[in-house]
């Protein structure tokens, strides 16, 4: 069959590949998917319950609920103090990009997108005929607002802000952000602020570039915090003739985030993270602590990874070489230009953490014959 050039723009992620290949291996330490380790709970699991008895299984509005959408607004004025125009919910932060990026790109525009960075920012833009222009955070994963300025165009569209970052965990800090918006608000670029981690920092309380950015795009959801990546529940808040226009899009797309969904996501707004929040920050430690002296690691300030340097050879000899020693990590040319780095995931046991470490400092002094 002939597929569209759009379609095979799209390249198949390697992180899945990973993923597929660990369901081979008996008893894998698996250090590579992005998906926390715990369930939704339970009070997330009587609200589902109560909207399947209740028969809340139907359609909701294109822009979701309006308690939910009230308690999103609410949950950015009080941690911010920023209001915003609009406010929608989305089939994850996934949808939110597919919305945002069918609205807004035109072939031939550019969309600035961090080095490293998650693959799906620039996957969509490709299938959108856009180009991707990536600033480069290297080697301390920072924002660089200089290198930024240098790189914006008259065909600049969107500018990409991950803080916390997957793949990095890097955390940008409050001046960091200034400078971004400085950036964005001189030049007329829409700053697209993927915020799925924000309750995952662990060394400081999180900063939305929202505050400082005249014209932002804000995009989290719950799949993270919530322990429902399988749900699809994610929000947008910007502008209103944006949101409009992805509101338009949703609706002729995946019309709206599943209703049970939303209903958990009402009450999980108000759920007090903070004990999860710091036993995510002891993995942080196990992994920082375990592999700082084997490697050179950048310490993760938020979400659930960091990015060593491979000791040996490039990102994806290193972990290939690893799966023999049925450890799963993912190669960091799967976020990158460059092929020198690799990703960890902490979202698992201590238990596995440590075996994971282990196998790491095992694999750093003992290199394969034609890297040794």
């Amino acid at each position: 069959m002939k597929f569209s050039k759009r379609s095979d723009a799209i390249k198949i992620s390697g992180i899945r590949k990973v993923f597929e290949l660990g369901a081979t291996i008996e008893d894998p330490i698996d250090l590579s998917i992005g998906q926390p380790d715990f369930s939704i709970p339970d009070i997330g699991k009587k609200e589902a319950h109560k909207a399947i008895d209740e028969g809340f299984t139907r359609y909701t509005l294109t822009q979701g609920i309006q308690p939910l959408r009230e308690k999103v607004a609410e949950y950015y004025r009080r941690l911010h103090g920023v209001t915003f125009d609009e406010v929608m919910i989305t089939c994850g932060v996934a949808g939110g990009i597919v919305n945002a990026f069918f609205a807004l790109l035109e072939e031939g525009d550019e969309i600035l997108v961090p080095d490293p960075a998650f693959m799906i920012y620039e996957q969509w833009a490709n299938f959108l005929g856009a180009k991707v222009v990536k600033y480069d955070t290297y080697p301390d994963f920072r924002a660089h607002p200089e290198r930024l300025a240098e790189l914006v165009s008259p065909r600049t569209k969107i500018l990409i802000v991950l803080s916390p970052s997957n793949p990095t965990g890097a955390v940008f800090t409050e001046d960091e952000l200034k400078q971004i918006a400085a950036v964005a608000d001189k030049h007329g670029v829409l700053v697209i602020s993927d915020e799925i981690y924000d309750r995952f920092c662990y060394d400081s309380e999180p900063v939305s570039i929202s505050r400082f950015c005249d014209n932002v795009l804000v995009l989290g959801g719950f799949s993270k915090f919530a322990g429902m990546p399988g749900m699809r529940l994610g929000y947008a808040l910007g502008p209103r003739d944006l949101i409009m226009e992805m509101r338009k899009i949703q609706q002729f797309s995946f019309v709206c985030a599943p209703s049970v969904s939303q209903r958990i996501g009402v009450v999980m707004m108000d759920y007090d993270f903070s004990a999860t929040r710091d036993r995510y920050r002891r993995k942080r430690d196990i992994i920082y602590e375990g592999l700082k002296d084997k490697y050179e690691i950048v310490k993760p300030g938020g979400a659930f990874y960091c990015f060593p340097k491979v000791p040996w050879g490039d990102s994806w000899s290193f972990c290939e070489h690893a799966v023999k020693h049925k450890l799963l990590v993912i190669p960091g040319g799967e976020f990158s230009d460059r092929s020198t780095h690799f990703r960890i995931s902490f979202a698992t046991t201590d238990e596995k953490l440590r075996r994971g470490v282990e196998i790491l400092n095992y694999l750093a002094d003992n290199p394969p014959e034609e890297f040794a």
